[in-house]
């Protein structure tokens, strides 16, 4: 019998069909668990049990009579608090949506209940998404599963940190500053950040309920306990948005290759502008030690831009997306201040300020780079098919709430930098559109999760996603949290 609660996805639907397991006793047995150990740890936020017991039975029903609604079949999950689902309070923890119960699903959601998932709970965010650690003031601080002292990442932390914890047979994260990489390497989880338009994003909360424009470097993709499980859900999250479904059809490129041994592979593990923490280093070199050890052939390499760069223009693009929301006075504040600084500062409050309030001609210039940038990736992945780096520079922090979140700092080495350097390492995938997938490669002499990121080409994401298999092949791949 398997280990159902922190079971991969796959192997738990396969159970139902075979019904070697019900959908009922899947959940109820989820549903103990979080019972039992969600309380110090702050997850799971909100519950939707009864709802979620009739459409179990209603599945274990269908099962009996030899039916299945998909290959999600049955499973019971908890969705990221940050996407809108039908009857289920949505508040990406902020106060003035702490009422919101939406009438629909978000797209993403959709995709996976048509599949056959049953969703009966909520995980835990940063307010509107907008942090690497979650808490906020509706429902509190959410803390690792690993070591409650740390906190388990954002914006996408509770969805991580459910899996980690086997409180769910998968969950859904939204990206666009690290949101679902840097969980998933902080929480000893896989994830996948798709290229950039491939997984429609309607419902999810930020933008306000209700809005339909699509955000420039945002995402939205799977996180769960193993590659074949990213694989499954990218099949079926992957699709055009509603209003170009009739014309258009995404067909997704097989990835380039199959055995270990025939990849070729790039890899990046430091930079001295983002220097990496010596603990995860280490991590991140005996992962790539035993990948060679498998048959892997990898050159040790630098990226095609200096990652300062990279992250420059990513920044660009990035604080006017952020400052959008904010109201009419905040923004003129912060027009003031961008202004109060002498050209060219550097610290990080100076760019936010500056790069946020800028005028829609430094944008354009600002894309331009972009595209300059994502020709380059485009040519470096003609040589290469996969480049392996770190997710970002540190393990799971601890938690530090002070505000504003722009000023705070963590500590590499020894030394003290900027909170803002975590934009680093994931900076080239966001910026150039590209898919990332985070796998387990291990853990530090402190036992916290380290994840390798596996960047690819544009589009190519059953790449990354099929090359993570090989990566949990070699590197051992999910570990359920000790709780």
């Amino acid at each position: 019998m398997i280990d159902i609660v922190t079971s991969p996805a796959t192997a738990l639907a396969a159970a139902i069909a075979r019904r070697e397991v019900s959908s009922t006793e899947l959940l109820d047995a989820y549903l103990q668990r979080i019972e039992r150990y969600n309380g110090p740890l702050n997850i799971v936020v909100t519950l939707d049990v009864e709802r979620a017991r009739a459409r179990a039975r209603e599945a274990d029903e269908a099962t009996a009579r030899g039916q299945s609604w998909g290959p999600l079949h049955g499973l019971p999950i908890t969705v990221k608090d940050t996407f809108e689902t039908a009857g289920i309070r949505t508040t990406a923890g902020f106060p003035p949506f702490a009422d919101h119960v939406p009438d629909t699903d978000a797209d993403i959601v959709e995709s996976v209940v048509q599949a056959g998932a049953i969703v009966f709970g909520k995980t835990n965010v940063p307010v509107l998404a907008g942090d690497w650690q979650s808490y906020n003031p509706v429902f509190g601080v959410t803390r690792n599963p690993w070591n409650p002292e740390r906190t388990p990442g954002g914006s996408s932390g509770g969805s991580a940190a459910s899996i980690a914890s086997g409180f769910s047979a998968f969950e859904i994260g939204s990206d666009i500053g690290g949101s679902i990489r840097v969980p998933s390497h902080w929480c000893g989880v896989f994830g996948h950040k798709p290229s950039l338009g491939i997984i429609p994003p309607r419902g999810h909360i930020p933008g306000p309920p209700g809005a339909k424009a699509e955000v420039d470097l945002g995402v939205m993709g799977p996180i769960a306990r193993s590659a074949g499980d990213l694989a499954l859900l990218l099949d079926i999250m992957a699709r055009p948005a509603p209003l170009d479904a009739k014309a258009w059809k995404l067909e997704l490129p097989a990835p380039r290759h199959q055995r270990l041994s025939d990849y070729r592979i790039a890899a990046c593990i430091d930079d001295t502008d983002y220097p990496v923490d010596a603990e995860v280093r280490t991590v991140l070199a005996a992962a790539i030690e035993n990948l060679r050890k498998a048959g892997a052939r990898i050159q040790e390499t630098t990226l095609p831009v200096r990652l300062r760069e990279i992250c420059d223009v990513y920044q660009q693009l990035l604080w006017p997306i952020l400052l959008a929301g904010f109201p009419p006075e905040t923004f003129a504040e912060m027009s003031k201040l961008a202004a109060s600084f002498p050209a060219g500062a550097g610290a990080p409050i100076a760019l936010m300020a500056r790069y946020g309030t800028a005028t829609h001609r430094d944008w354009l210039g600002a894309n331009e780079v972009r595209e300059h940038l994502r020709y380059a990736f485009a040519e470096f992945f003609t040589r290469y098919d996969v480049l392996l780096t770190p997710v970002n520079q540190v393990s799971a922090i601890a938690h530090d709430h002070s505000d504003p979140f722009i000023a705070r700092s963590i500590r590499i080495n020894g030394e003290t930098v900027p909170y803002a350097d975590m934009f680093g390492w994931i900076a080239p995938a966001t910026a150039a559109l590209l898919p990332a997938t985070a796998a387990p490669a291990g853990r530090t002499c402190a036992g916290m999760p380290v994840g390798l990121q596996i960047v690819g080409p544009y589009l190519e994401d059953r790449t990354t996603v099929d090359f993570a298999r090989h990566v949990e092949q070699a590197c051992g791949g999910f570990v359920p949290a000790p709780l």
